[in-house]
């Protein structure tokens, strides 16, 4: 019978996500803890991610390769720089990055939240979650080009927003300007810096007065009234800008200043929302000159907060915002520790969360962290339960901390009786659903419950595992012990974590060895005249790198027989 009640409790989770059941079909680094997210990786992101890298925190970039410069052929004020193609750039900033240890991903995120451990989660489009302490945002912008005929198809190079950045590869050439907004009619008079040729379409943008189209037929503009309708091309080449009289004015190059807009939409939950930008170019995400946000823990840099900021400026607004994050990490760990050392109760300190101060064993932090995605890890049993627990003969067996189920359906269907416990309720009936699914429901019972303060039955169990439950050392005993304590006579003891070798290897394990236990340190736990250890090894098995390559993980494994 499927249950779900409170008299036998579940071991507490573990307190990073990282280190939680590991599916086989979820990589390691789908459920990384970092200290910051930056999504978006530009110039202001990957400038950011490189300051902040180099100050030794542990950066993710996201990034979904949709770079706003990504047509033009290269970026130019730009001192060293001038001329690199933007793919060329990008290419040279993740390899800097990574190279002190940063870590950047291709992915497209669908929105961030705030996280129940005091940061933020971020969710991607395809389906993975990442949390940090903290968030920058430096996603840039999109423009929105006029619905006019061949414009796209020339737009970062004939067509151009920014004289500044482009105009002198037409320099001397017949250059139009098409007039949208006020700030165009001074447009016309500054491309005069690069051509005597420059003719003004009105368009859609408003009347000059006097004084203005005095000015344009002192410097040779030529004003032509009425709207366009597309440009004429020629083998490629652009030769000229229409009229919807169909009148045809040539042109070399066209410049235009399309509204915008922030890529922001994803920050919808944080209550973050962007806003017209002073300029009238489009809207942006406020920030102040450090790259703060309103939400406190969120910042922004880059086009997102300005439309007009040119690469060379986003690179600065990269650094300060890493900069101005450092501060404000430094400030925190700082107040932390001051409390740490004020705390007058360190194993209550140890049941609270290292970083955020919350307590991240408990049902409330994990009812709300499943509640993140419909479903938190694969469906699919642990490999080391699977090795280990094959040759079993089928008894009672006790899934100790058995989120959604996997574990525990595994079991049933190999003739077990399993009790499933786990301390979130939501995890619990996510459970319950996938065992009536796979037909197991009878001989699986759920129960929600918490080791921290309450008992198992002793002695009751032919099997007890636990995978991936980690915990500070002294929790961690007192728990494992009273796992070692429902183990019936003649039945099985199977741990299993991540091993701190992984500390000093590339994954991105929360750094804090009271969190893990090796092989030696487990089985010392058990008395040898009441248990037969029959395995302790670090297992190394092979995971993926977001580069592509594979790495190694190790994790702790011990098995052992309760003495009859």
């Amino acid at each position: 019978m499927l249950e779900s009640a409170s008299s036998i409790p579940a071991l507490c989770h573990c307190g990073n996500i990282f280190c939680h059941p590991f599916p086989e079909d979820v990589t390691l680094f789908d459920m990384t803890s970092y200290d910051v997210i930056v999504i978006g990786g530009g110039a202001a992101g990957l400038s950011a991610a490189l300051t902040l890298s180099r100050a030794r925190w542990q950066v993710l970039v996201l990034d979904d390769g949709t770079p706003r410069n990504a047509p033009a052929e290269g970026v130019h004020n730009w001192l060293t720089r001038d001329g690199l193609p933007p793919a060329e750039i990008g290419r040279i900033g993740r390899a800097e990055v990574t190279g002190y240890g940063g870590t950047v991903r291709d992915a497209r995120v669908r929105s961030a939240v705030a996280d129940p451990s005091g940061g933020f989660g971020v969710s991607t489009a395809d389906g993975d979650r990442f949390t940090g302490r903290r968030l920058l945002v430096t996603t840039g912008l999109s423009d929105e080009l006029p619905d006019l005929d061949g414009l796209a198809g020339h737009w970062g190079g004939a067509v151009f927003g920014c004289p500044f950045c482009h105009a002198w590869e037409y320099r001397d050439t017949r250059i139009g300007v098409l007039s949208t907004g006020p700030h165009d009619l001074m447009k016309a008079q500054l491309l005069t810096r690069w051509t005597d040729a420059v003719t003004l379409f009105l368009h859609t943008g408003p009347q000059p007065d006097d004084g203005q189209r005095a000015g344009f037929a002192a410097r040779g503009i030529t004003v032509v009234e009425g709207p366009v309708a597309g440009v004429e091309s020629d083998g490629g080449r652009l030769t000229g800008v229409r009229l919807t009289t169909g009148d045809v004015v040539a042109c070399d190059a066209l410049t235009v200043s399309p509204p915008a807009r922030a890529r922001a939409g994803f920050l919808d939950g944080l209550g973050l929302a962007t806003v017209e930008h002073p300029s009238g170019l489009g809207d942006h995400l406020p920030a102040d000159p450090t790259g703060a946000t309103t939400v406190p823990g969120v910042y922004a840099a880059g086009n997102v907060t300005d439309p007009m900021a040119t690469v060379p400026l986003a690179v600065a607004a990269g650094v300060t915002a890493g900069a101005a994050i450092t501060r404000d990490l430094v400030a925190d760990d700082v107040a932390r520790a001051v409390a740490d050392a004020r705390q007058p109760d360190q194993h209550q300190h140890q049941h609270q969360h290292r970083d955020a101060g919350v307590d991240m064993w408990s049902a409330g932090f994990w009812d709300a962290h499943y509640g993140t995605r419909e479903h938190l890890w694969s469906g699919n049993p642990n490999r080391w339960l699977v090795t280990d627990a094959a040759e079993l003969q089928p008894g009672r067996a006790l899934d100790a901390g058995c989120g959604e189920g996997a574990d525990a359906i595994w079991l049933a269907a190999r003739g077990w009786q399993v009790t499933g416990t786990d301390v979130s309720q939501v995890a619990l009936d996510r459970a319950g659903s996938a065992a009536r699914e796979a037909g197991q429901a009878d001989r699986i019972r759920l129960e929600a419950a918490d080791l921290r303060g309450d008992e198992l039955p002793e002695r009751a169990f032919d099997l007890v595992t636990a995978q991936y439950l980690h915990l500070p050392a002294e929790l961690r005993r007192t728990v494992y012990a009273r796992l070692a304590e429902a183990v019936a006579p003649g039945g099985t003891l199977l741990l299993v974590a991540h091993h701190p070798k992984d500390l000093e290897g590339p994954l991105r394990r929360p750094h804090d060895r009271d969190l893990f236990a090796d092989e030696l340190e487990l089985a010392a736990e058990l008395d040898d005249a009441e248990w037969e250890v029959q395995v302790a090894q670090a297992r190394p098995h092979p995971v993926p790198h977001p580069d592509g390559h594979e790495v190694t993980a190790y994790d702790t494994v011990v098995r052992a027989r309760r003495r009859a």
